[in-house]
């Protein structure tokens, strides 16, 4: 439905000797989001490691606003160089076009896919003064008190709004979004018994979880997690049309020279291949992107990766009515 353009499938490790773009200075990750949370986490990760393989520095530079749309556009707008780069996410990568219709600052092939580096479940917690231990008792619970209870997560447009979209969407329950800018202020509102419910990233909230301070009740992935391998998926609990997966990969601005992205997309995929650094993602919930179908490994995965995403979430924010004012 949006047009896009396509690029050239890049080798996953090896390179042709003209591919072997080098950077000249140090390379900026631009983040919209603020920090603490999944999206700032794992390009931290990626940033370190790719110093490392790229032999110049890589400095993560957080601009939240407009569910990620502030980072993505300033990225969008930058010299197509390799220097300037978007750790994407679902929300400014998929959700956000159909949400924000007219009013997104860019469009799809305003960014050229580089490559995906990890998905993520995103988990369905309460406080520990709700009384309820599985997704089933929440559910009965928000039926008998419609429109009394909160449910939180990190912005407008997130994968966390559009995973209580479909809660909404799968069992008729009235509850109301309390958006936050980004997950730390969201949490620490929970953990204060302010918000009764919440959907957050595994990695933002994982700890919390293995501490009490939460109570996980399911993830929205197929499979469960192997981080929180007791927790149900949500369609063990009952919910199959409760499915979402968040994920975070790296975009360039277009016009971006094709050597530019094969070099880039081979590091990234390097990373995600390289025992040590995936351990650090794995720990946190992550899930390796080679899991899905479309690949998402090299540049022409992830771009047809990007494509079905919004061809999904296009549908969602028609079905569940959501609004960029929540």
């Amino acid at each position: 439905m949006f047009s896009r353009r396509t690029l050239l499938a890049a080798p996953t490790l090896a390179l042709p000797a003209a591919a072997q773009w080098q950077p000249t200075r140090s390379i900026r990750l631009v983040v919209g989001s603020t920090p603490a949370g999944t999206t700032d986490i794992a390009a931290r990760i990626l940033a370190e490691r790719l110093t490392q393989r790229l032999g110049q520095s890589v400095l993560v530079e957080n601009r939240p606003g407009a569910g990620g749309n502030v980072g993505a556009d300033v990225v969008a707008k930058s010299e197509p160089d390799g220097h300037t780069l978007l750790m994407q996410t679902v929300s400014s990568g998929a959700i956000n076009y159909p949400l924000y219709g007219a009013r997104m600052p860019i469009r799809p092939e305003d960014l050229a896919a580089v490559g995906l580096l990890l998905r993520v479940p995103n988990a369905i917690f309460v406080t520990n003064a709700v009384p309820v231990t599985t997704l089933a008792e929440l559910v009965a619970l928000l039926r008998a008190r419609p429109g009394q209870l909160n449910i939180g997560s990190s912005g407008i447009g997130t994968s966390l709004h559009m995973t209580g979209e479909l809660l909404k969407l799968a069992t008729g329950v009235e509850i109301t979004h309390v958006p936050f800018r980004g997950s730390g202020p969201m949490l620490q509102e929970m953990i204060a018994g302010r918000i009764e419910v919440g959907v957050d990233n595994l990695p933002s909230v994982i700890g919390h979880l293995r501490e009490g301070r939460l109570r996980p009740l399911a993830v929205t992935t197929a499979a469960r997690s192997p981080a929180l391998p007791n927790v149900p998926t949500c369609a063990e609990a009952g919910f199959p049309a409760i499915e979402a997966t968040a994920w975070f990969g790296v975009q360039a601005p277009a016009r971006t020279p094709p050597a530019v992205i094969e070099r880039l997309g081979a590091e990234i995929n390097a990373v995600v291949q390289d025992p040590a650094s995936w351990a650090r993602l794995a720990e946190l919930g992550g899930m390796k992107p080679d899991l899905q179908p479309d690949g998402g490994t090299n540049p022409a995965g992830f771009e047809r990766f990007i494509q079905a995403e919004i061809v999904k979430w296009t549908e969602v924010v028609r079905r569940s009515g959501a609004s960029v004012e929540g």
